[in-house]
């Protein structure tokens, strides 16, 4: 997925949320409604996590220097990971306290059609923002399916804010099913349970949210297949014996870093083995265009067998993806 489309689908949101958390704070003021005060803060938090997304993304594509020679890309992953913070304490904790205090101290909603005109205007907002959302998560996940697919996206801009249209439309049916029972049931009270049920919302898609951008800001290699089609295009060189070891880690996105250990045959002049390094750089960038940093290390399988036993000792244990892709390849493979 581009970067320009992740900025499109953040736009549309945030141009949407901000339109309706003026209507829902009107709505709110004039009718005493508290999950309709609910989806006000709601909305309002979600409009500022679109500028914070919108800041993560503009960071995340400064170009790299001295003090951060791999780049920004890993501005994002934090922004996101604030956002879900947001979310948990602006929107969730608001949104429970004023529930609370509703089905504590429960007082009738007036002029409830008016809940309902807001209400009703701001799902068809959502839903064009949610459609916008999804579409572009559709077309990023290709065929796999929704659940894998938010688990191995490496675009948190993208599945943010298709969480959180989907929490918001939730959150609107939560708060229009309870105005609605209020007022036919004469229970005020419902009134705070829906604004209850608003932060029960919002608290998952935060929990959510932050532990997909916890594993992000820790460092997630690059997906199965993309390490595969490494490996198969480093072994097509005749030169290379064997690969050691190969590790990846997503330092954004579309930003991936790539450290590579190959035993070369035995007997090879320099010249052959830099020519060789050459090809596998040009081959690896041109069929996987993520991959901007590569570095090929040339070194006997039996030192870097040595190394990894030294490692072991001193706790210093290779991850399971390293050690899984630096299992000896085939006979021939070889």
């Amino acid at each position: 997925m581009a970067a320009h489309s992740s900025k499109a689908v953040v736009y549309a949101a945030l141009a949407g949320n901000s339109l309706i958390a003026v209507t829902k704070f009107v709505a709110a003021g004039w009718t005493g409604s508290s999950a309709m005060l609910s989806e006000a803060v709601h909305s309002v938090v979600d409009t500022g996590n679109q500028a914070l997304i919108l800041h993560g993304l503009r960071r995340a594509d400064r170009p790299a220097d001295e003090r951060h020679p791999f780049g920004y890309g890993m501005e994002l992953y934090f922004w996101t990971f604030v956002v879900a913070v947001l979310i948990f304490a602006g929107g969730a904790g608001i949104s429970f306290y004023e529930g609370l205090e509703k089905v504590m101290h429960p007082s009738e909603v007036t002029d409830v059609h008016i809940n309902y005109i807001v209400l009703g205007l701001a799902i068809l907002f959502e839903a064009g923002a949610w459609w916008i959302a999804f579409r572009a998560f559709n077309a990023a996940r290709g065929e796999i399916g929704f659940i894998e697919a938010v688990r191995i996206s490496k675009d948190p801009a993208l599945f943010t804010v298709l969480f959180e249209d989907t929490a918001a439309m939730l959150g609107l049916l939560v708060a229009l099913v309870g105005i609605s029972l209020g007022q036919v049931l004469e229970m005020p009270v419902l009134d705070g349970v829906a604004s209850l049920g608003i932060a029960l919302i919002l608290a998952m898609t935060a929990l959510i949210l932050a532990y997909e951008c916890k594993g992000l800001l820790v460092g997630e290699a690059a997906a199965a297949p993309v390490r595969q089609g490494i490996r198969e295009i480093a072994l097509r060189e005749e030169v290379v014996g064997r690969i050691n070891e190969l590790r990846t880690m997503h330092l954004g996105p579309r930003d991936v870093l790539v450290a590579l250990s190959v035993d070369f045959r035995g007997g090879l002049d320099a010249d052959r083995i830099e020519s060789a390094v050459a090809a596998m750089e040009r081959s690896i960038k041109s069929r996987y265009p993520e991959v901007r940093r590569l570095f090929i290390e040339a070194q006997n399988w039996r030192a870097h067998q040595e190394d990894r036993e030294r490692a072991a000792e001193t706790g210093d244990h290779p991850d399971p993806t390293a050690a899984r892709d630096a299992a000896p390849d085939p006979p021939s493979a070889r």
